[in-house]
């Protein structure tokens, strides 16, 4: 019975320091590897620890941690393709589309593997849930990044953000992310295609939608010392 009550109170522990979204992405719009990790390091194996890892390898990444990246993927990627297969959801799918498709960028020799993995999620995902606006932005993530001659385009992107922009604004009751980005991902096409003057307006609503949202905050911080340094 002892054994039995220290079992239950270690769950119950777990089960309450287990990270949030909302955490996850305060880690991140802080660039905190070092918390980020430790929430990447839950035992958990639900979305909320794929998320986590999500991040992580974006994050480390950037800063050039090209082994912790990776690895991080690696877990994102197992953690799905397991939650997935028990159980398919739409952001479960959604997600790992996108981690496919980093896989890819990590990896091009890996393209035709994983191009068609990435395909499939995203076709069930859309199939099961086709107003969900994180399905919608990672459909923008991944034209934004694949090539034309492979399909991609970045008109597609501005679409596909404009269109997951718009389902934002349905009320979000558990997986909430994406909606700053969506407008940073629009912002970054917009730029590739020549309209700065759009890129700075969707990066300062991006700003304005999560004001701790770093990463715009960065590209319109990178944009004023262009125009300052002309």
């Amino acid at each position: 019975m002892k054994t039995l009550l220290i079992a239950l109170s270690t769950l119950t522990f777990s089960l309450a320091q287990a990270a949030t979204i909302e955490q996850i992405d305060a880690a991140t719009n802080a660039m905190d590897l070092k918390q980020l990790s430790s929430y990447a390091a839950e035992q958990t194996a639900d979305y909320n620890n794929a998320y986590a890892n999500y991040r992580l390898s974006i994050m480390a990444g950037i800063t050039g941690q090209k082994d912790q990246a990776e690895e991080a993927l690696d877990l994102a990627q197992s953690t799905l393709e397991q939650l997935t297969a028990e159980q398919p959801q739409a952001d479960s799918l959604a997600l790992l589309s996108s981690v496919y498709g980093m896989q890819i960028g990590n990896n091009p020799v890996k393209g035709a593997l994983y191009g068609a993995k990435s395909n499939k999620a995203m076709a069930q995902a859309s199939e099961l849930e086709p107003a969900n606006p994180r399905v919608t932005l990672v459909k923008a993530i991944i034209a934004y990044n694949t090539p034309a001659v492979f399909g991609g385009s970045k008109q597609s992107a501005i679409d596909l953000s404009s269109k997951a922009i718009e389902l934002y604004a349905q009320p979000c009751q558990q997986i909430c992310w994406g909606h700053a980005e969506a407008y940073t991902w629009r912002g970054l096409a917009k730029q590739e295609l020549g309209d700065k003057a759009g890129a700075i307006a969707d990066w300062t609503k991006a700003a304005e939608v999560d004001p701790s949202y770093g990463w715009a905050k960065f590209l319109l911080s990178q944009q004023q010392n262009y125009s300052q340094n002309r």
